[in-house]
């Protein structure tokens, strides 16, 4: 790929979640407090919603993270479960046995019985779950029958759910009702504005180990803003195939045409006016290929020598 062509160590912008490029967004680095501050506070549900590609993953992991020391994680990042999954993937994940048959009373007397034991030393439980607005009804009112184990004080056992804004159509439900007045705390992530753009697109590059002058000028950045509203993955969509197009050409600068021809060839960009969606795709697709050829001849001229 790219790597040595620009100078860096490791893909700048791949989807996957890696805590190591969190930029720290406002909005990111509010939600984050506002989790710290209920988890410390010992509230029993805590919500953060955003839609999607705007890094509730990433916030979600870095959550894991910076957990104190006296919380244990319980982490659910696949909730489309039937109550008797859930109740065995939370089990799992606290190191619960249950028997093959176990019942809701059953699984309510072990796992209170291993909370009680975390909380004779200090300890809290999170439970932490991913992509929450895919959790079927039934499993929600599981969810919230889990949460009844408390103390006097505090709950024992206290639940982040972290989804996409259908999250919130569900919640609002009648039959739900019951769960979302239990919902103490609630934050939404918000998209970047340009400038944020700019210095995310430059501290992803940064930590990759780019020591270059900016790959990405604010001019480029601009149009990554409008073709992206400012949402994080589908600025890394653009920025990965605008650094591909210029090294397939050989060159060292990222020019406005390889950003204009990454959003041409990206079905999720918004609408930037007149630009032809095949000429992106068949440029993308040459530069592929003339990467591969140099690679392929490359070697093998090497071989021959």
């Amino acid at each position: 790929m790219y790597l040595y062509h620009f100078g860096i160590r490791e893909l700048p912008f791949t989807l996957t979640p890696n805590t190591s490029y969190f930029y720290g967004l406002p909005s990111h680095r509010q939600a984050l407090e506002v989790l710290l501050t209920a988890l410390k506070s010992g509230e029993g549900f805590i919500k953060v919603t955003g839609e999607v590609g705007t890094g509730k993953t990433l916030l979600c992991r870095k959550l894991l993270n910076e957990l104190p020391d006296h919380f244990v994680a319980a982490y659910i990042p696949n909730p489309y479960l039937s109550p008797s999954e859930l109740r065995r993937a939370v089990a799992s994940e606290l190191n619960v046995v249950l028997s093959e048959d176990a019942d809701q009373q059953e699984f309510t007397q072990r796992i209170q019985k291993k909370i009680i034991e975390y909380n004779q030393v200090h300890k809290g439980v999170v439970l932490i779950v991913d992509e929450a607005q895919a959790l079927p009804l039934e499993s929600l009112e599981a969810l919230r029958l889990f949460t009844n184990l408390e103390t006097e004080s505090r709950k024992l056992l206290q639940v982040v759910l972290f989804g996409q804004p259908e999250l919130d159509e569900k919640l609002s439900l009648p039959q739900l009702r019951q769960f979302k007045q239990r919902i103490t705390f609630t934050y939404q992530l918000d998209v970047m504005d340009e400038d944020q753009t700019f210095h995310y697109v430059k501290h992803r590059m940064t930590v990759a180990g780019y020591r270059g002058a900016d790959a990405f000028s604010r001019r480029h950045c601009k149009l990554l803003y409008k073709a992206s509203r400012g949402t994080p993955r589908i600025v890394n969509v653009l920025c990965h195939k605008s650094l591909m197009l210029a090294y397939g050409e050989g060159g060292n600068i990222i020019d406005r045409k390889h950003i204009k021809m990454a959003i041409a060839d990206t079905d999720s960009t918004y609408s930037m006016g007149s630009l032809w969606p095949w000429l992106g795709l068949l440029l993308l697709t040459t530069a592929i290929a003339a990467v591969s050829y140099y690679w392929h001849f490359g070697l093998n001229w090497r071989a021959w020598l």
